[in-house]
């Protein structure tokens, strides 16, 4: 096809809950756990499942009620493609898409929605992009990961997922870096992309295009997504777009500059 996938900045997925009981304890999840909430196996806070990934919190008897997105998101397939990397009958009964047939809970709209059903509703537990739960002052839980270490999301543990991934030269970048290899990789996390043409008929806003995007990898540009809880992309990542962005065309014709 004429269109390429361009990785411009990370982003996470966080668990986030509303136990005012724990105070500032921050809860350990697995993805095993996790299948176990959102299938409905998991229906109380005080399950010997969660007790057993957070010896010594003390874990209130109330029921566990889950949020998710009522609509289409990015934010839903990075979530239920890490879900599903952790349960043949997750795989098979529920998958990975931006829009799914939850097996339980109450649907929100937008990362916005979720974030109020879990404000409003103790107990409740759902996923948003981390920026919400930190806006909102809401917490959010640590995550296992493939090397066994419970890992906090922020700018450096995302940035390490995608340094995990060894991309070949010709990659599209259409690639999962969820439960990703590397000892302080978060296992939720994504590159958001741009979607461009290949090959653009307007000379002009082919080459404005072409140069927004080489600006959008510079640290400067990477530092202003850092400031809005984007993770930066990691240098070997950011050498494939600027190889790749050395290529987009304009009516045929590589286009001219930098």
């Amino acid at each position: 096809g004429n269109v390429l996938h361009i990785p411009t900045v990370l982003g996470a997925v966080v668990v986030t809950y509303n136990l005012p009981s724990l105070g500032d304890a921050k809860l350990k999840f697995d993805g095993t756990l996790l299948v176990d909430i959102f299938m409905g196996r998991v229906t109380k806070w005080n399950d010997p499942k969660i007790a057993a990934l957070n010896p010594g919190v003390k874990l209130p008897n109330i029921d566990l009620i889950v949020v998710h997105r009522s609509d289409g998101s990015g934010t839903t397939y990075v979530f239920t493609d890490y879900l599903n990397k952790f349960s043949r009958e997750w795989k098979d009964k529920v998958g990975y898409a931006t829009s799914v047939n939850w097996p339980v809970g109450l649907g929100g709209k937008g990362n916005e929605g979720v974030t109020q059903q879990v404000k409003q509703v103790e107990g409740a537990l759902g996923y948003v992009e981390l920026i919400y739960a930190l806006s909102n002052k809401l917490p959010y839980g640590q995550i296992k990961n493939p090397s066994g270490s419970f890992i906090t999301p922020s700018l450096e543990t995302v940035t390490s997922a995608a340094a995990g991934i060894k991309l070949p030269k010709d990659t599209d970048f259409r690639v999962s870096i969820t439960n990703a290899p590397g000892a302080e990789a978060y296992p939720i996390a994504s590159f958001t992309w741009l979607l461009v043409k290949k090959d653009n008929k307007d000379t002009a806003k082919a080459k404005l295009i072409r140069d927004f995007l080489a600006w959008m990898i510079t640290p400067e540009a990477q530092k202003m997504a850092a400031d809005l809880h984007y993770a930066p992309l990691p240098a070997p990542v950011v050498a494939l777009v600027e190889a790749r962005l050395q290529s987009l065309k304009a009516g045929g014709k590589v286009i001219a500059g930098r």
